[in-house]
């Protein structure tokens, strides 16, 4: 059976079982509509919750990040994992023992302030919205290759799977079908994984054949340090990045993940509160499983694509592979625009190296190369394109797209669900028509999610950058809005609603200004748009990176402020103690 046949019916029978869930699990209540009617087992919760997080920047983009940064993109890993302790230490529970549905609703009861709602609301819109245009263009790079279309009719499909079963089901019926994609997306990752890691070093655990040797003896890291270096490019087990920069922006995704309002609110699915943490371990166990393959599966698909396309050494320009002779996977991915070739000099060969590097560029221009005929290899192609790049059997690639696939379509209803809720409970119900009727709510609430579907793939159609580089951002509007407000209104009951007010708007506006001077988003006058580039960046913290100075600005904000104005009620500061320190045992502890 052909390729496209083939994944035609993986994908098509993961949609199906989907779509046939959602109905299955249909909201009849705004509780199953939000909160699933607080009945999922915190295992369960904990898978629906890896799908949720490990999203197309986790299956798609993470490990080809990894691929071409090296060293540099462990941050990804480091920050995002060490994410969920934080959640899981200093979040979940007691927001659970709060027993609010939604970010917005704890913030605005805390801070006994409807403004603080609605401020709550722009910041959790703001980054979510940030958060599904990575998703988006996922979806698209997914469909665009393995349905043989153009990337935007790839976003167009994806958006309509997503229509309709977040839309009908809610989160009742996106956590059901959350545990499926877990399933299809961790089975789809490991496979090929697997497989290829025994192709080069013989070892069935990517994790272990990483670590390993391949058939001539050279170490798996020190072969692909030197197949990189003969390119003329760095090493890639090097640090290339300055160290502040590599801090600032795991830490960014650290704090980033633990305000994340789609996360968050899974938390409040699960029958108890020690449920929550329960549900926390749980996730994070099930998220370690593709986040420890996914150093191997970079590192690998990296060997793997330079060996077919470009010789080791540069001393004979006959051994490059000639452009007519190319796999097809190449030819099927020039296809989608996200694979581009240039004969430059007309030899009809591939020529791929560092033309930047000048002194191998020289060395490179004595062989008659003018410079390097990749020119453009997307990030995001290197995961859903490396089983093909190892001559994997058809049907590990069909697979390989289904969990491609089925990562995205799980964060982006989570985020759809969160951006859904926050406008009809939080800002609908909850600040201008606070006697709605429950079915008026819910349908408002799924009108609500509609929109931010057509919204969200449309911004998808225009991404900023690759699927990882667009969450990074996201998790930094998150860490330096959202996050400052939770601990704050956990940790300090003397932050009064004027100083989380403002602590929350000036921590989003230094980002947003940050991410939009660098990214080339609006013009700053005398500046010619700085380009994106570390000389340029303050410090040389990257945009992406930005968001931890944005949460410390929101703290130093929210304390001044507080500090200088009056304090919170009283009934205020004993809520804050009531939920930090439980009174009573289970009775305190089972709300």
């Amino acid at each position: 059976m052909d390729l496209q046949t083939l994944t035609l019916l993986v994908v098509g029978a993961t949609f199906a079982l989907y779509i046939a869930i959602a109905l299955w699990a249909r909201a009849a209540t705004t509780g199953e509509f939000y909160v699933a009617g607080k009945g999922v087992h915190p295992v369960a919760n904990g898978m629906a919750t890896a799908a949720d997080w490990m999203s197309a920047a986790s299956f798609i983009s993470m490990a080809g990040m990894i691929s071409f940064k090296g060293y540099d993109a462990s941050v990804y890993l480091m920050g995002w994992t060490g994410g969920y302790v934080l959640l899981a230490l200093l979040l979940a529970p007691y927001l659970r023992k709060f027993g609010k549905f939604t970010v917005p609703e704890f913030i605005g009861e805390r801070y006994y302030s409807r403004t603080a709602r609605i401020v709550a609301v722009i910041c959790l819109i703001v980054a979510s919205i940030t958060y599904v245009i990575g998703q988006m263009k996922g979806v698209g790079v997914a469909f665009s290759r393995f349905l043989e279309v153009d990337f935007a009719t790839g976003v167009l499909v994806g958006m309509a799977i997503v229509f309709v079963y977040a839309v009908i089901g809610g989160m009742k019926g996106i956590t059901y079908t959350q545990i499926a994609q877990y399933v299809v997306l961790i089975f789809a990752y490991t496979v090929p994984a697997i497989f290829i890691s025994l192709q080069l070093t013989g070892n069935p655990l990517p994790q272990l054949g990483l670590g390993g040797s391949m058939s001539d003896g050279v170490h798996v890291l020190e072969k692909l340090d030197l197949v990189l270096q003969d390119l003329g490019f760095s090493k890639y087990t090097e640090q290339k990045g300055g160290t502040l920069n590599i801090f600032l922006l795991t830490l960014s995704l650290m704090i980033g993940t633990a305000g994340l309002p789609h996360v968050i609110i899974r938390f409040f699915t699960v029958p108890k509160v020690k449920d929550a943490r329960s549900s926390a371990g749980w996730a994070l166990v099930f998220i370690a499983i593709l986040y420890t393959t996914a150093p191997a599966v970079g590192a690998m698909a990296m060997f793997n694509l330079v060996k077919t396309v470009q010789t080791e050494e540069v001393g004979s320009a006959t051994a490059n592979l000639v452009y007519e002779d190319r796999p097809s996977w190449f030819s099927n991915w020039e296809k989608t625009g996200l694979l581009g070739f240039e004969d430059k000099n007309g030899d009809g060969r591939i020529q791929y190296y560092n033309d930047k590097n000048q002194e191998f560029a020289a060395k490179a221009e004595q062989l008659g190369w003018k410079g390097n005929e990749l020119t453009k290899i997307d990030n995001d192609i290197m995961v859903l394109a490396n089983p093909e790049i190892a001559g994997l059997p058809n049907w590990v690639i069909a697979l390989v797209a289904a969990g491609g696939i089925a990562a995205a379509l799980s964060t982006a209803a989570g985020l759809l669900l969160a951006i859904s809720s926050a406008i009809s409970h939080d800002l609908l119900k909850g600040v201008f028509v606070p006697n709605i009727s429950e079915k008026k709510e819910l349908m408002a609430g799924r009108i609500a999610m509609a929109g931010a579907i057509v919204l969200a793939g449309y911004l998808g159609m225009n991404p900023p950058g690759f699927a990882a580089e667009v969450v990074a951002l996201a998790f930094g509007l998150a860490a330096s809005s959202i996050f400052p407000a939770l601990m704050m209104g956990i940790f300090n009951k003397r932050i009064n609603s004027s100083g989380a007010i403002w602590g929350m708007l000036s921590g989003l506006t230094v980002t947003v200004v940050y991410i939009f001077v660098f990214k080339g988003w609006f013009f700053v006058p005398g500046t010619n748009n700085l380009p994106n580039t570390p000389d340029n960046w303050l410090l040389g913290i990257s945009p992406e990176a930005f968001g931890a100075v944005g949460a410390l600005v929101n703290f130093m904000v929210a304390i001044a402020v507080s500090r200088v104005t009056k304090a919170p009620p009283d009934h205020i500061q004993h809520m804050v103690e009531d939920i930090r320190v439980p009174k009573g045992a289970s009775a305190a502890t089972e709300h």
